[in-house]
């Protein structure tokens, strides 16, 4: 028998045995791989992306800001972008992480429903970020006479407001809903507290939450494929946008029975870790602004640098 195995039959057995039965505390989370000799590889694996995506979201965040060059509309909202990849990145992968090491991979009630709602609010602002820098390109392509006009920093910071707001409200909507269920299991198949992987568990009807997740899912693709003359002008933006949306309809869009535990897995870990990873690659690599601010800064660091050597 198996350590998931039997954690997973004593964890009930206790369960069944408290007086209210109904109420799970905890639950077991299942994770990539059952295999032993994969969880070490796959540990090392997952922590370098982690840390590739730290480095290189927080390292744009910081060249937008020493960089007066920057300092436009559009890299106001890639700075945003990288914050809330590197956000919604951190709230699944240090778990996931710690899981693969770890003998005991439970999570609390509370920190389940903690993380679903935190990941939910930085998914859904980063539709709606990457929505808003599509119509940042929509203006400067169709407008460029009136883009400074259109895209004022009173009308930039209220567009950034709005992206985290509709991330709270759809969050709290769909977090909401979940905590209305009763579940009769514990065992989540999935390495984090995704919805549909809690859905399952779910001794109560998910209808509602089905019709939402569908709605606000697909609500979100029809607004960013609006601007598709901005992306069509766009190879960075619109390969962001294929790569987040592609792999997050594979999850959120489909009917339940379309695919494997396998294929779900393979499609969350793309878009949970590998996307905030390549966005910031996507957008440095193709663009020469953000290349050239790279070298200006490194310049002025070896500057910096060999003033403090005479000087001392």
């Amino acid at each position: 028998m198996s350590l998931l195995s039997y954690l997973h039959r004593v964890l009930k057995q206790r369960i069944m045995a408290a007086e209210n039965q109904s109420a799970v505390t905890e639950f077991i989370l299942g994770g990539l791989t059952s295999q032993p000799e994969l969880q070490l590889p796959l540990f090392f694996l997952f922590l370098v992306i982690y840390l590739v995506t730290m480095v290189g979201n927080l390292g744009m965040i910081t060249l937008i800001c020493l960089n007066a060059q920057l300092h436009t509309p559009m890299y106001y909202f890639l700075s945003n972008l990288s914050f809330v990849d590197l956000c919604y990145s951190s709230v699944i992968t240090p778990k996931m992480l710690v899981n693969f090491v770890s003998e005991k991979n439970t999570i609390s009630y509370a920190g389940c429903m903690s993380q679903l709602y935190f990941f939910l609010v930085f998914v859904i602002a980063e539709c709606y970020m990457l929505t808003v820098m599509a119509y940042d390109r929509y203006v400067a392509i169709c407008r460029p006479l009136f883009y400074n006009i259109i895209m004022s920093h009173r009308v930039c910071s209220l567009l950034v407001a709005g992206v985290y707001i509709m991330g709270l409200i759809g969050s709290t909507i769909e977090t909401g809903l979940m905590l209305k269920l009763s579940y009769c299991d514990f065992l989540i198949s999935h390495y984090f507290c995704d919805i549909i992987a809690l859905m399952k568990l779910s001794c109560s009807s998910t209808y509602d939450i089905e019709v939402t997740t569908f709605f606000l899912a697909g609500f979100n693709i029809v607004v960013t494929k609006g601007q598709s003359k901005a992306f069509s002008t766009c190879s960075s933006h619109l390969a962001a946008v294929g790569l987040f949306y592609g792999s997050a309809s594979f999850m959120y869009l489909k009917p339940s029975t379309a695919s494997s535990l396998a294929q779900e897995n393979v499609a969350s870990v793309f878009y949970t870790t590998v996307i905030p990873m390549l966005n910031p690659l996507i957008y440095s690599l193709r663009n020469k602004e953000v290349q050239a601010a790279i070298q200006k800064t490194l310049r002025w660091k070896h500057f910096e640098c060999k003033c403090h050597y005479f000087s001392g």
